[in-house]
């Protein structure tokens, strides 16, 4: 009798977490909420109290302030459904049937890379007058160059450090995330100057990245034309529904078609708040 590897539903769970878990840039920059609830709900001091002048002996006056409630919703979802046909199921391998738990972890979380990318009108404008140091929340494009690539990090820390995000910066980390072009530039100047980014590189799970000026770079391909992303790590953030994220759910014969449903998708959010939009930068080039 010959032996017929059927789809083990536990183990294609168990990878489809392993793969959509792995590290990747959004994780990396932004402050991920894993949670069951729709709503999450957070509070910062908007107006604070002041330092007052005092004298011995007279009496002092308080200072009022203000907490702002600040809410992560998560309410948007995608799905990614794949059928696969009573036969196919039966006649490929599992290994086959395990790489669609990759295909989908792996499409899951390049969607949630470009629609973080996708945010940047909820950013702060960074332009060229931003860069020269003659304007601020500029939406003049840029054009990065192997001359002002080195530059146009700099001024980026400017601004942050402007916007007493020092202690931020130096809890959270900085990043910057380039466009493959603008990677290429940063490479080659780095290079110029004696460093080997090879003995830095981020070890995320990302294709490339280096830590370089103080700031951590990384690279990706779906970038909204004209815009980078770039700030303070931490300070926009994601919510994950929890109970959903990772997990396939497995349809027999769906709509009445003889096979096998494998269903699985994502419910997110984002939020950028406001009082700390100054440490999340839409960067606009050419």
């Amino acid at each position: 009798m010959a032996n017929v590897i059927v789809f083990n539903k536990h183990d294609y769970v168990t990878r489809l977490r392993a793969r959509i878990n792995k590290p990747t840039c959004w994780d990396k920059v932004l402050n991920v909420k894993y949670s069951d609830v729709r709503t999450i709900v957070n509070g910062a001091v908007t107006t604070e109290a002041t330092v007052q002048t005092g004298t011995r002996g007279t009496a002092y006056g308080y200072s009022d302030f203000t907490i702002t409630a600040d809410t992560l919703t998560i309410n948007n979802y995608r799905v990614i459904p794949i059928f696969i046909d009573e036969a196919d199921r039966y006649q490929q391998s599992y290994a086959n049937q395990m790489s669609i738990a990759d295909f989908q972890g792996k499409k899951i979380s390049e969607y949630l890379e470009s629609q973080m990318l996708a945010q940047h009108t909820s950013f702060t404008d960074f332009g060229a007058t931003d860069l020269a140091n003659t304007g601020d929340d500029d939406t003049t494009a840029i054009t990065v160059s192997a001359t002002n690539i080195d530059d146009l990090i700099r001024a980026i820390k400017r601004k942050l450090y402007k916007n007493n995000g020092v202690e931020f910066a130096i809890e959270k980390g900085i990043f910057i995330i380039w466009r493959p072009e603008d990677y290429e530039l940063l490479e080659g100047y780095v290079q110029a100057n004696g460093f080997s980014e090879a003995d830095v590189a981020l070890k995320n799970g990302i294709p490339v990245g280096m830590k370089y000026m103080g700031v951590e770079h990384y690279l990706s391909t779906q970038h909204t034309a004209g815009h980078l992303f770039a700030g303070i790590k931490g300070i926009g953030e994601c919510g994950i529904l929890r109970s959903t994220y990772g997990r396939a759910k497995f349809i027999e014969d769906p709509n009445l078609q003889s096979g096998l449903g494998v269903v699985s998708r994502v419910d997110y959010g984002w939020n950028f708040p406001s009082y700390n939009l100054e440490f999340v930068m839409d960067v606009n080039v050419a």
